[in-house]
């Protein structure tokens, strides 16, 4: 079984862990997106911090997902990476 068909077959069981998985899956791409901007823009957090007014430990922690910022912190880290939010109906 692959880990795409665990996860279906774990969703169809327990809807309170589909959501969990959901709302895992979305924070994960998001921060995937924030990390290999950064990195392809060749700044290190200490950069994006410094940008961004906050401490480089804040973007640490929400980078390994210790951390969940509030929207309009992760709304001025986007921005300073050339990154935006869209909100659009959800897919079932």
């Amino acid at each position: 079984m692959t880990w795409e068909e665990y996860k279906t077959d774990v969703k169809n069981k327990d809807k309170t862990t589909e959501t969990i998985i959901e709302e895992a899956e979305v924070k994960s791409a998001i921060i995937t997106a924030m990390i290999s901007r950064r990195n392809d823009l060749g700044m290190s957090q200490r950069d994006l911090a410094e940008l961004c007014g906050i401490p480089q430990s804040s973007v640490a922690r929400i980078e390994s997902n210790r951390s969940v910022p509030k929207l309009d912190t992760l709304i001025k880290i986007l921005a300073q990476l050339g990154l935006g939010l869209t909100v659009m109906p959800l897919q079932k």
